[in-house]
């Protein structure tokens, strides 16, 4: 005959339990309950270990009408104290008064901190990008991205985004300024703001840790100008750019600068479907422009035969400045920066220069300052931004040949320049 044998577990009632008494109970080959009273009692397993549980009558009733009977662990003696485990009987059984389910409690407080644990600063800062990013320009927006990856993530990425505090952003900032960035640390900061304000906004963050004390903690440097060249220069530049024993696109990106006097991204990006060199008209598309605006480059004579050399160069590759480095990107902007060095002009002249040289001259000869602001691609308002509308695209023509002639006679260096407001084109 089948003979099944169940297993009973001894109760040994007690008033209430001490840790005498729990210390001196040992196992047995049956577990046994120690009860100390309203639900909570230790049971010793066989295999030594000691736990705390808590039996309780459910809050509320089922479809029949009765309240189950659900035990909850409160974890293992003597980690958890018996003083501790009576506190958490007695904040259960206060949660059943309120008519909750202590064990539904326990599960969504656990959940709550895992959502918690995986909301870090770095998972939220990427969904800010991705929903603000869009909004930008993609250079923008991967230059926002590499700077928080190479300085912010390392420190805070992996810390749930309610856990950052003020501290830990000013540490960050304050790194970023000692290696000689402080741009960087204030953008640090105005990232942060963003980035808590999403988080606040989809229930991630209650407060928002860059907005109060760091604020001023660090100040922005003062913005460094680019001088432009004076008049007496063109004749040194014209012959260090002749002489230059570097790479010939350099030199020319260097030259189109100078004859464009356009931004020295949106040259250095450029690509060869912008061009149309038997019109002489480069059109640097929206997304590309710092205002968002489309922009009509008029090419003088000397800015194509520049591009038509650069062409036999790089013109089977999609940018006019390939990376040769990164292929698929275009010209670093160090590239050009290290290039004026190398020419001497450390510290004295800049790529961006080239703008304020144009412009400087361009008003001191008396031209119309709507030409050139338009030719600048900056964004003007009132009255100006209406006469934007039509571009002064003939008038931007004669201007950038004129320029460029300008140039031509001014590197000669000897002083026999005919203003050129009183210059006339057939």
């Amino acid at each position: 005959m089948l003979r099944v044998y169940f297993t009973i577990p001894v109760v040994m009632k007690r008033d209430a339990l001490s840790d005498v008494a729990i210390r001196q109970t040992k196992s047995k080959r049956k577990p046994i309950k120690l009860l100390d009273g309203r639900g909570l009692y230790l049971e010793v397993c066989p295999t030594g270990s000691k736990l705390w549980r808590y039996r309780y009558r459910n809050p509320a009733s089922d479809e029949h009408g009765k309240r189950k009977e659900t035990m909850l662990s409160l974890g293992e003696y003597p980690e958890v104290s018996l003083s501790q485990a009576r506190a958490d009987r007695d904040a259960a059984r206060k949660l059943i008064k309120q008519g909750i389910h202590p064990a539904r409690a326990r599960k969504a407080d656990k959940q709550a901190r895992a959502a918690e644990s995986a909301n870090t600063f770095e998972s939220v800062a990427r969904e800010w990008l991705g929903k603000k990013g869009k909004n930008w320009k993609p250079r923008n927006r991967d230059r926002i991205e590499r700077a928080l990856e190479r300085e912010v993530f390392p420190t805070v990425g992996k810390l749930p985004i309610r856990s950052v505090t003020p501290a830990h952003l000013l540490a960050v900032m304050q790194k970023v300024e000692a290696k000689g960035s402080p741009t960087i640390a204030v953008l640090v900061r105005q990232w942060a703001f963003g980035i808590f304000n999403h988080a606040i906004a989809n229930l991630k963050a209650d407060s928002n840790p860059a907005a109060g004390e760091i604020r001023d903690a660090i100040q922005p440097p003062a913005p460094k100008s680019h001088p432009p060249l004076q008049r007496t220069d063109i004749p040194a530049l014209d012959a260090a750019l002749a002489g230059y024993g570097g790479e010939r696109t350099t030199v020319i990106a260097l030259r189109l600068l100078m004859l464009t006097f356009v931004r020295s991204v949106e040259l250095r990006g450029a690509e060869w479907s912008e061009f149309d060199l038997n019109r002489a008209e480069w059109r640097v598309p929206k997304e590309r422009m710092k205002m968002g605006e489309s922009h009509i480059v008029p090419l003088s004579r000397q800015a194509v035969a520049f591009l038509r050399e650069l062409y036999k160069l790089t013109g089977r590759q999609r940018f006019l400045f390939p990376n040769a480095r990164r292929p698929g990107s275009y010209m670093a902007s160090t590239t050009l920066n290290a290039a004026l060095v190398r020419l001497g002009y450390k510290h004295r002249f800049s790529p961006h220069g080239f703008r304020s040289t144009a412009s400087t001259m361009l008003n001191e000869l008396g031209v119309r300052a709507d030409w050139i602001e338009r030719q600048l691609a900056h964004k003007s308002q009132g009255v100006r931004a209406i006469y934007n509308q039509a571009q002064y695209l003939a008038e931007r023509r004669l201007m950038m040949q004129q320029w460029a002639d300008l140039i031509d006679e001014y590197a000669k260096g000897d002083g026999k320049v005919l203003p050129m407001k009183s210059r006339r084109t057939k």
